[in-house]
């Protein structure tokens, strides 16, 4: 008696497979950033503008000094309304987080996505000797799976 696979015809493997599938291949490298001396007024601005949830602050040596996000946006919008401040001088050194958890460009895209779970974060820095060289975001390690199609993970 023959066995028979109910498993159907399966694509041919992407070159490198799964395994080999690198953030730095998926991640974006055209960044928008931002000064820690600018305004949070400004910053606002381009988020809107560009369409973008938050994005990294670097020096004058494209080194990573924090990140500021939307969320860190709002609470100054709460914070300033409460008390009553004018934003227009308000500097995002003052508010951006400095803890930034950042990831290797060479780790596996799917394990980038465990990490994007366990840390209930929605980008990542990537350096590479202590500069700035891309971010990766949720929608990237989407973007991989779509491309691999669940063929082979």
């Amino acid at each position: 008696m023959a066995i028979k696979s109910f498993q159907g015809k399966r694509s041919k493997p992407t070159k490198g497979g799964a395994s080999n599938i690198k953030v730095s291949d998926y991640m974006s490298r055209n960044l928008t950033t931002f000064s820690p001396d600018q305004s949070v007024m400004e910053v606002m601005n381009t988020l809107i503008k560009k369409k973008i949830s938050g994005g990294p602050i670097v020096n004058d040596k494209n080194e990573l000094l924090g990140i500021i996000s939307e969320g860190d946006l709002m609470k100054e919008i709460s914070n300033s309304r409460y008390h009553n401040h004018p934003m227009e001088d308000v500097k995002v050194k003052d508010h951006m987080v400095t803890a930034v958890e950042t990831l290797d460009g060479e780790m596996n895209v799917f394990d980038a996505a465990d990490k994007f779970l366990s840390s209930r974060r929605r980008r990542f820095p990537i350096l590479e000797n202590g500069k700035l060289v891309g971010l990766i975001s949720q929608k990237d390690v989407l973007k991989a799976a779509i491309e691999l199609k669940g063929q082979t993970w």
